[in-house]
């Protein structure tokens, strides 16, 4: 059977009565899903359910048609899941924390060896296998996140803003592995930064309050804010009067000043001229509708 992921209506609330996840419902298949959202939008708590580490306070969740709350094994054999907080034991080298880790996820040890290296030559730290992990940069430690969840060759891979203390080329490293690993598995990965997944996802979901306000794919996004993109440069001195009227999606400085891109219904100046949505200015727009939806 063809990996398929369906949320019917989840929603996720703490004890208390806080709702951080809110109806929301999306049929997956395989490839990459970008899940973007701004902090607080309940991105972490909708993950933390699919992962089955939190049980859903309605709805529910089918992984291959298994409800994964009646039956959380057969998802867990073969997910792969990077959460936002991964820590690991400075100790240990990072070859014997994989090893480890492999021992937890219950690969037969004749296979340890051999996947472990895989999943280092993966992520770019064969040379540095033996290293303890004491040493590690905060990008190395990261890359030693994606590798643990790679180690039972996961058909769903969650990853819960994985780029964080990565650098621009780490970072472009790990949008090249996720856009191969996509091939025949879901990639579901969560972030707030927009560059994160627009070289990668051929879908998105946009979360904001908890509930899912967009869900397809960048192209369709972008047509969404057509006509509402406006390039605008504007003395270097006005800028912060600028900003606190308008949704700026992107400034550059130039030899005349601030070169900007607003995004609204109408264009911010008579010398404001129309411009191209990129994936930024779509998904500020989404954003702001959702505000005046709220």
């Amino acid at each position: 059977m063809s990996v398929e992921l369906v949320l019917e209506s989840v929603g996720f609330a703490y004890p208390g009565g806080h709702r951080a996840v809110d109806g929301v419902g999306m049929r997956l298949g395989a490839g990459v899903v970008g899940l973007l959202g701004p902090n607080g939008a309940g991105k972490s708590s909708l993950m933390r359910v699919l992962a089955t580490l939190a049980r859903a306070s309605s709805g529910r969740v089918t992984w291959r048609g298994e409800d994964i709350a009646r039956r959380p094994d057969a998802l867990r054999a073969e997910l792969g899941y990077l959460p936002q907080d991964f820590g690991v034991y400075d100790a240990l080298s990072a070859r014997e924390f994989l090893a480890f880790l492999a021992a937890v996820k219950g690969l037969p040890a004749r296979r340890v060896g051999g996947r472990v290296d895989e999943c280092l030559a993966m992520v770019g730290l064969s040379d540095a296998a033996e290293r303890r992990l004491g040493g590690f940069s905060g990008g190395m430690r990261q890359r030693v996140g994606i590798a643990q969840a790679l180690l039972n060759d996961p058909r769903l891979l969650i990853v819960d803003e994985p780029t964080v203390g990565l650098d621009p080329e780490e970072r472009a490293r790990f949008r090249h592995l996720l856009a191969e690993l996509a091939a025949d598995r879901l990639v579901i990965l969560s972030t707030h930064i927009v560059s994160d997944i627009e070289a990668s996802a051929g879908e998105l979901a946009v979360l904001v309050g908890g509930r899912l306000r967009f869900h397809g794919t960048p192209e369709a996004l972008m047509a969404e804010a057509a006509g509402r993109v406006w390039s605008w440069t504007v003395p270097s001195e006005k800028l912060a009067d600028v900003r606190a009227a308008h949704r700026i999606s992107r400034a550059q400085r130039r030899s005349d000043g601030v070169e900007l891109r607003v995004v609204g219904e109408r264009a911010p100046s008579t010398d404001a001229m129309p411009a191209q949505p990129d994936l930024e200015d779509a998904y500020l727009w989404r954003l702001h509708r959702a505000q005046l939806a709220a």
